[in-house]
């Protein structure tokens, strides 16, 4: 039996959507099957745990422990703001830490960015002069620098060379008044060629035309910067801000290396206090509240600072 023209012609199109549909069904799969993986190491290493510290913030569960969780409400947040003068002392010293560190290290990590971008010879050294201690294990920098701020360490020979033994060095580590302010300048030497690498790759997006035409009206050097740099980095500014404000508020590899929170809890800070109230004393529930407040607090500062920094008509 033949099929007519107009039939054949109607089966035509109903056969290329089929085929059309079971293409796109296989690149949908396809696309499920690759993300796959990625979607399991995020459920379980990320989401299950957010979940899980969000539950147990509620509860008074301990890590070895023959009696079960119980649900306590929120006494855990009560305690942390009333009963435990060590975390307020912590959150002191991660505010005084990023207060300290965000300014310093991205208006530092600026101007190495504004040297280096310079058309001269051996600059691509100095780049990665200042870009080795970003890819060296922290664990390692500590280590080093815990030597060199001992009594008899490096630094303190080096400042009874130049003052002539007219001044002496200060056991930086073990003086509550000089510990942190140690590890604040560990840590801006240690991150600052990250964002220094971060600020060159915006510098290297400012178009050139923009330079000759205020050259061409005169501008100087300031003025190039003000109206013509400093607008092209927005967005680079941004995003620097915000990585080295999370970065500073989950400070805990410099203080769990050099100090252990000490002298007099002059160092702790609030990661580092919810890792030893949960590890070391074994109060997971309560550690577990400490780092919901730790979460919500980064969460608003992010967003304040996204909105200071946001794009205004």
């Amino acid at each position: 039996m033949t099929v007519s023209p107009p039939v054949a012609a109607a089966k035509q199109p109903r056969r290329s959507l089929s085929r059309f549909r079971s293409s796109r069904g296989r690149e949908t799969w396809a696309g499920l099957a690759m993300m796959a993986p990625a979607a399991l190491l995020l459920l379980l290493f990320l989401i299950v745990p957010v979940l899980l510290a969000f539950t147990l913030s509620f509860t008074n569960a301990r890590l070895i422990s023959p009696n079960p969780p119980r649900f306590v409400g929120l006494d855990n947040f009560f305690r942390a703001f009333t009963a435990d003068p060590v975390f307020l002392q912590s959150a002191l010293n991660t505010f005084l830490f990023a207060i300290v560190v965000v300014p310093v290290q991205a208006g530092l990590g600026l101007l190495l960015a504004v040297l280096v971008n310079q058309r001269l010879r051996g600059t691509t050294f100095f780049r990665v002069v200042f870009f080795i201690p970003v890819v060296t294990s922290i664990v390692v920098v500590s280590i080093l620098w815990r030597f060199m701020y001992q009594s008899d360490g490096l630094i303190n020979s080096m400042i009874d060379t130049l003052t002539f033994g007219a001044l002496q060095g200060a056991d930086w580590l073990n003086d509550p008044s000089t510990a942190l302010p140690a590890i604040i300048v560990l840590s801006i030497w240690q991150a600052v060629g990250f964002h220094m690498i971060i600020w060159l790759a915006g510098l290297q997006t400012i178009p050139e035309e923009l330079y000759e035409a205020a050259r061409m009206d005169g501008a100087s050097r300031w003025r190039q910067f003000t109206n013509v740099t400093w607008p092209g980095l927005r967005p680079t500014m941004v995003f620097v801000l915000v990585t080295i404000t999370i970065a500073a508020l989950g400070l805990f590899v410099q203080v769990d290396v050099m100090t252990q929170g000490g002298p007099l809890n002059s160092t702790s800070t609030v990661v580092f206090h919810a890792v030893r109230k949960g590890y070391e004393q074994q109060e997971i529930g309560y550690a577990a509240s400490i780092s919901l407040l730790f979460f919500v607090a980064v969460l608003i500062i992010a967003l304040i600072q996204r909105w200071l920094t946001r794009e205004k008509n």
